[in-house]
């Protein structure tokens, strides 16, 4: 499969700011892919594609990440981007969608659907930011430090990017696969950027919804990478406990970035899941 990364074509204005998306397949029940953070939808490049052949798939770079707008004062939190993903899906005019969330992308998916009463045909959860505590040690310091963080020379910033990004898959990445990660986050919009989505992470949102999971109203699958760094393992079997009725698959020699090393495990339950 080739690396290049999914076309985002397409521009939505959300309350005058640019979110940037996309669509492969035309016939067929919609899939809505959700990535999460620092990452964006090249996270889905291996995986869109084949679910294009039998399935119409909708995706997009999370407001503020990617190829999506950033901007100074800009609020890239939780708390906004399942209003953004409610707006895309009303746009889009695509009802009750399986929904193909990863990371902060489960946090927001989770949020639109129990908050914004967005309703799912299903919902596959890849280690998600769900339950508290989550946020790793760098996020915990920078949210102490944001200032000093921001305004680092640049080769300190990449140097920081570059380490936070190895962190999230158990095997190293392509060296393509790691640029197209960092480059969002490079330059002084980019670096800015970096530290404001780090920022603005508050486990209020996932607080909101945490005691609300048995409102869930649509059959879920959870994934997980066993070699999670991020968000360890124990978190998915919490999770899996707390979603009644949930499907739960652990992923043996993965870590949190599981489309990177195990595409082919999330392509097959898919398939699966989505058929039964």
């Amino acid at each position: 499969m080739s690396n290049n990364p999914l076309a985002l074509p397409e521009t939505f204005d959300f309350h005058g700011q640019s979110v940037r998306w996309g669509r492969m397949g035309h016939e067929g029940p919609a899939v809505v892919m959700v990535h999460g953070t620092p990452f964006s939808s090249y996270v889905w490049r291996r995986i869109a594609p084949l679910l294009a052949e039998h399935y119409q798939v909708f995706y997009y770079d999370l407001l503020g990440y990617g190829q999506s707008e950033q901007r100074e004062g800009q609020d890239v939190s939780l708390g906004i981007q399942n209003d953004l993903l409610a707006a895309l899906l009303a746009h889009w005019e695509v009802e009750r969608p399986h929904v193909v969330a990863h990371d902060f992308g489960g946090a927001t998916s989770l949020r639109a659907h129990l908050l914004n009463k967005a309703e799912y045909a299903s919902l596959t959860l890849i280690d998600p930011v769900a339950i508290a505590p989550w946020g790793t040690p760098l996020i915990r310091h920078v949210r102490r430090h944001e200032q000093a963080f921001s305004e680092a020379p640049a080769y300190v910033h990449e140097a920081i990017v570059n380490a936070y990004i190895k962190g999230s898959t158990h095997r190293p990445l392509h060296a393509e696969d790691f640029q197209a990660y960092v480059k969002p986050w490079t330059g002084d919009v980019g670096q800015a950027a970096f530290y404001r989505q780090i920022v603005q992470m508050d486990e209020q949102y996932t607080d909101e919804i945490e005691q609300r999971f048995g409102e869930i109203s649509c059959p879920v699958l959870l994934l997980w990478g066993e070699q999670d760094d991020w968000i360890p393992i124990a978190q998915g079997d919490e999770l899996a406990r707390r979603i009644p009725g949930i499907t739960y698959v652990r992923v043996p020699g993965a870590g949190h970035l599981v489309q990177e090393e195990a595409p082919e495990v999330i392509v097959a339950q898919l398939f699966n899941f989505f058929r039964t």
